[in-house]
Formats: structure tokens, sequence, C-alpha cells
């Protein structure tokens, strides 16, 4: 249900009660517009503040109710000190209670809002604000992991455990690009849906939708930072750009091209592999293949072996600017055809 629903119904109830209050009053009976006139202004007021409070977390709520009642206890123990007893005008007495309540509970809140779980066993030693329950493990995703597809595998595979979540904002960008008039943003698109989809058919991950968002902010990657920061939620990418950006803010992420240069096959001279020889190389007689990682393998004597697999022996490898090549002769193959 929409906030805004739920918005006009406490308006609605404001109004009734401000015209049934109308027809009790002796005063108002004359005139019940003014009740629900009153009854509306009341509801107004509380939406507005409601409106105001939109960024207002509820831990933030329980920080400032803390913080106000270890102020208005500071001011209640300064108040009965002893200091003021020389006060005797009862005016000037409750200006100076009404000063030290307010500013001790102004002061009280902003600190403790500011401050952080740690800072509370300062006040109450050997006690630590932990949940006894284990908190869920929270992955959360961006538009690029989603639409690179590998995530789905990850999990699948169970390499990953835990709670996805998907902003809500993500899944409307998704959307938007599902329904773009540009044929490559339009695949994206519904390769992303495709992903959340199978994602959500594995059920050993429960995938939550997660309605917060940021609209004082415009950009997804920054609202994504501030997610994961809020939820204490690791967050996973291929932006190299706001992986960066996550690390400055000290934001738990994981950049799934970095995870596959990690765990791509060490290849050493000796070794042998199979290989299926796809093209001529840029040399006389040579032939080239590729690993699964899309690594080049340049093989020696390979081009008569076009089309065919082949076993080959690593000689050497070659780092260049674009990866790895490695180079590579025949040590045993069928005869090409025509040959036989």
């Amino acid at each position: 249900m929409s906030i805004w629903v739920i918005r006009v119904l406490f308006l609605s109830m404001c109004m009734m009660a401000g015209f049934a209050i109308s027809q009790v009053r002796q005063e108002w009976i004359e005139s019940p517009t003014l009740g629900v006139i009153i009854g509306f202004g009341f509801g107004g007021m509380l939406v507005a503040l409601d409106e105001m409070l939109k960024g207002f977390s509820l831990r933030a709520f329980s920080s400032a109710t803390f913080g106000l009642l270890l102020g208005t206890m500071i001011a209640w123990m300064v108040d009965h000190s002893g200091l003021f007893i020389h006060v005797e005008e009862e005016t000037t007495r409750w200006l100076i209670r009404l000063c030290l309540f307010v500013g001790f509970s102004y002061i009280g809140m902003v600190l403790a809002m500011r401050s952080n779980k740690e800072d509370f066993s300062l006040i109450i030693p050997y006690v630590r604000f932990a949940s006894q329950n284990k908190p869920d493990n929270l992955l959360l995703l961006d538009t690029s992991v989603i639409v690179d597809g590998r995530i789905a595998d990850i999990i699948e595979s169970n390499f990953l455990e835990g709670v996805v979540v998907v902003p809500r904002f993500v899944l409307r960008e998704l959307h938007q690009l599902a329904d773009s008039a540009d044929p490559i943003k339009r695949s994206r698109g519904k390769r992303g849906l495709e992903t959340l989809s199978r994602i959500q058919r594995n059920s050993k991950n429960e995938v939550k939708i997660h309605e917060g968002d940021f609209p004082d902010d415009h950009e997804v990657d920054s609202k994504l930072v501030k997610l994961a920061k809020a939820t204490d939620a690791k967050l996973f990418t291929n932006d190299f750009n706001l992986g960066k950006i996550a690390e400055l803010q000290s934001v738990k992420h994981l950049n799934l091209n970095d995870l596959s240069l990690a765990m791509k096959p060490v290849i050493l001279p000796g070794e042998m592999m199979s290989l299926k020889v796809v093209r001529e190389g840029k040399d006389k007689g040579q032939g080239v293949g590729f690993l699964p990682d899309g690594t080049m393998v340049v093989v020696n004597n390979g081009q008569a072996h076009v089309g065919s697999k082949v076993e080959v022996q690593v000689l050497n490898l070659l780092q260049t600017g674009a990866g790895v090549i490695v180079f590579t002769e025949i040590r045993n193959a069928n005869p090409p055809s025509g040959e036989a």
C-alpha cells in the first residue's frame, strides 16, 4: 500500500475526529466546519513532520531517545545539586530549569546520534549492544553484476550463503533497460531480469527486494554505497569505479572481475592440455585456440589442424597488455582430413 494512501486515510480520520469533537463541545456546535478544519490542520502538521523525518531511521530515533533521557537525567542532577538555592524568585528559577533541560536534552541527543554502538560501552562498562541471533549475511547486488549473470552461477554452486538483496531502484533501472528502444540496452535488461529469475528459483538463498531509497541522491552508485553502509551488506559489482568509491567509504565489496582473475588456472611450461584449433595463426604454420577463460593459445604447426581437437604441450607464456598468450606445440593429434 502506498504511503500516500495511508496519509489520506489518516487525514480523513483527523477531519472526522474534529467534526465529532465539534458536536461535543458546546461552543463549536454552531460551526462544525471549525472542528473539521482543526482536525485537518492537526493531521497535516503530523504528515508534514513525517515528510521532514523521511530519512530518519529507527536506529537514529532510538539513539536520540537515549540521548534525550541521558540529557534529562543530567539536567535533573544539576538542578538538584544546590547550585541555585539562593535563587528565590520563582520565575527566574523556572527559566533556569527550562534552559537546563532544553540545553542538556539537545546536547545529549546530538552526541548520541553521532556516536556508534562501541561508544555506549564507555557508559555501561562490559556491556555490548549485540544481537543474540546471528546477523544475516546480506549480499547487495548492483545492476552490472545482475546483467553479467555470473552471480547466478556462483549462487547456484553454493559458493555464496546469505540473503540476496536487490534494491527497488536497481530493479527499476533493469526495467528501464528492458523497455529501452536501443536493442543492446534492451538485451542487457532482459538478461538481468532472467538472472534475477534464476536467483529467485534457487531455494537455498532468500531474495529480498529492498524498498529503501535516498531521494536526495540521483546517482544509483551513490545510493548503493549508502544502502550497503546502512545495512552492513557486502556489495557485489563489476563496476571498477563503484568498487573504488565503496573502498574509500570502507564499504565491503567484491568485484566479480577480480574474482575471475584470481580463479584463473595457473599454466606452467611443460603442461599438457587438450585444445581445439579454431583458426590460423599470424605466422606461417601456426594455429590459434582459446581456453575456457578466453586466454589465447598459439599452436606451432597447428594450421593443418584447424577445426580439430589436439593435445598440446605448453612451451612458454608471454605477458602482454591485453593478457597472457600461451605458446604450445602439438604432441598428439588426429591426422587432418585428407591425410588419413
